[in-house]
């Protein structure tokens, strides 16, 4: 009897460890041995706690950086590029090419548009949007950058999570397809969430005294999550594998562009 529980308790382990592995080496060029079994399966549920690795990550470059007395603008944009580098710039390619099909007038070409590969004007000017706000605003982060980091790459990957829970994804195939058809819910939605909130607990243990900062981020990374994907949905009507990419670069730059008023 208990040597069953072991072996399924085991078999369960190397299942999730599995996932989270594939999750791993899917929306971030961290490379996982081809020997090893990946299962891709439900890996959306992990996306909240891959950006926490990423935004740690991010804070260990940035600590290497200051110590070599870079430049504080400087580093922030080593800092954003080194991000989208860890990505393989999945998430920002997402932006382009919702911004060029947003662009369009007619709602019915915008899908089409989407799926071109050659970049427009309004995804060019989408990207630079982003790449600026996300520099301006970890330059202005004065303490605590590798902590803001953190939670901006994990909230913004939340926003994901909820995008493909809530909203119809509209196309048969896709990037983002086999997210929509394997997400259980409420499970993987309520599992980044906990995530999420005991990351912000970490921020109460740091700072007793500041314990209110905690309770803005989360609260605000949970509602610019949201209403990103909700303002995505309604121009499209549903999300696809690029807006799935756009919720989470523009929750990212949104909620950094509101740390600085709660760490400075």
């Amino acid at each position: 009897m208990k040597s069953s529980i072991l072996q399924s308790l085991t078999r369960k382990t190397k299942q999730l460890i599995s996932s989270f592995l594939a999750a791993v080496t899917f929306y971030t060029i961290i490379g996982i041995p081809s020997k090893w079994q990946l299962n891709f399966q439900r890996i959306t549920r992990w996306c909240p706690l891959i950006g926490l690795l990423i935004g740690g990550i991010l804070g260990v470059f940035d600590f290497i950086l200051s110590h070599l007395q870079m430049p504080g603008l400087t580093r922030s944009a080593l800092i954003v590029a080194i991000w989208v580098g860890l990505t393989g710039g999945l998430h920002l390619d997402g932006v382009i090419d919702t911004a060029d099909g947003l662009a369009v007038l007619d709602p019915k070409r915008r899908l089409t548009v989407m799926q071109d590969s050659v970049t427009g004007a309004f995804g060019v000017m989408a990207a630079a949007i982003v790449l600026l706000l996300k520099t301006a605003a970890v330059s202005d982060l004065s303490s605590y950058r590798w902590f803001g980091l953190m939670v901006a790459a994990g909230w913004g990957r939340w926003g994901q999570v909820a995008a493909i829970a809530f909203y119809p994804y509209l196309k048969p195939t896709g990037k983002g397809a086999f997210h929509k058809q394997s997400i259980c819910l409420p499970q993987d939605l309520i599992l980044g969430m906990v995530i999420l909130l005991l990351w912000g607990g970490v921020f109460v243990l740091l700072e007793p005294r500041r314990w209110w900062i905690a309770v803005v981020m989360v609260i605000g990374g949970g509602v610019i999550a949201l209403l990103t994907g909700y303002w995505f949905y309604r121009q499209l009507g549903g999300h696809t594998g690029d807006t799935y990419g756009a919720v989470v670069e523009w929750t990212e730059a949104f909620l950094l562009c509101l740390l600085p008023c709660l760490f400075n």
